[in-house]
């Protein structure tokens, strides 16, 4: 499904969102009005879902289709004591905690990380501020983690815990395990044939090539698995869902 054909299928949604983001409508800030907005977003994942193989592949291109510069969004450089630490030391004492509904809780190292059997492809991102760009990204598969660990079978979704922070807490972000076990979702550790730089999430970061950029979460630290949303943050599944109401699934 293109990225042109999914706008189509929530064109509601994305302009309600374009609404509240620039502030021009104050009819978007009533608690009813934006019940009913957001309200959709259940039937456009339903709809998605209906209409594309749960299990396609998001497009993949060429070395030379990629773009000469793939920019840097969102967080910089966490910039706390603790990563800069970590950055000071090349990471050597970073870790991955890899818990929650799991029969075998997983602490990795970033040697640990690199050894997994990997995936390399190169895809396009798709920013919710309307850029895009093509890149080269490696990495172990998530479910190649999922089943070391164990999933039990109250999981139903998959939540990651980064080292940057807003408002003075970890970023986060969730998908569930239907796109947490796609084959494309990675946890990326090059890009470009190189190993991560600080502005594109070093060390790890998420790739979930079939959900739009604020999904694909950076600068990895934990990952759980749960039974619900509830418990995180204020419910959504996500900052940028928590604070701005971005849609929770994201998908293109």
């Amino acid at each position: 499904m293109t990225l042109l054909t999914r706008r189509t299928l929530i064109a509601g949604s994305a302009a309600g969102a374009g609404l509240l983001l620039s502030g021009c409508d104050k009819v978007a800030q009533v608690p009813a009005f934006r019940k009913i907005l957001f309200s959709g977003e259940i039937m456009n994942r339903g709809l998605q879902r209906a209409l594309s193989n749960r299990a396609a592949l998001a497009p993949e291109f060429t070395t030379a289709e990629m773009s000469p510069r793939f920019r840097v969004n969102g967080t910089h450089n966490p910039g706390t004591p603790d990563y800069t630490a970590m950055v000071a030391e090349n990471f050597a004492h970073w870790r991955l905690k890899v818990g929650g509904l799991v029969a075998r809780p997983l602490n990795l190292s970033l040697a640990q990380v690199r050894s997994l059997p990997t995936r390399t492809q190169i895809t396009r991102h798709d920013c919710v501020e309307g850029w895009s760009a093509i890149g080269k990204w490696h990495g172990p598969q998530l479910g190649t983690l999922l089943k070391a660990a164990g999933l039990r079978d109250t999981a139903r979704y998959v939540v990651f815990t980064c080292a940057d922070l807003y408002n003075s807490q970890p970023y986060y972000e969730s998908i569930d395990l239907l796109d947490a076990f796609h084959p494309q979702t990675i946890l990326a550790w090059a890009l470009n044939d190189r190993v991560l730089d600080v502005g594109h999430g070093a060390p790890l970061r998420l790739r979930v090539e079939r959900q739009l950029g604020y999904k694909h979460a950076k600068y990895l630290m934990q990952i759980n698995a749960v039974a619900s949303l509830d418990g995180i943050g204020r419910g959504k599944g996500g900052y940028w869902e928590d604070n701005v109401d971005y849609d929770w699934y994201a998908g293109i």
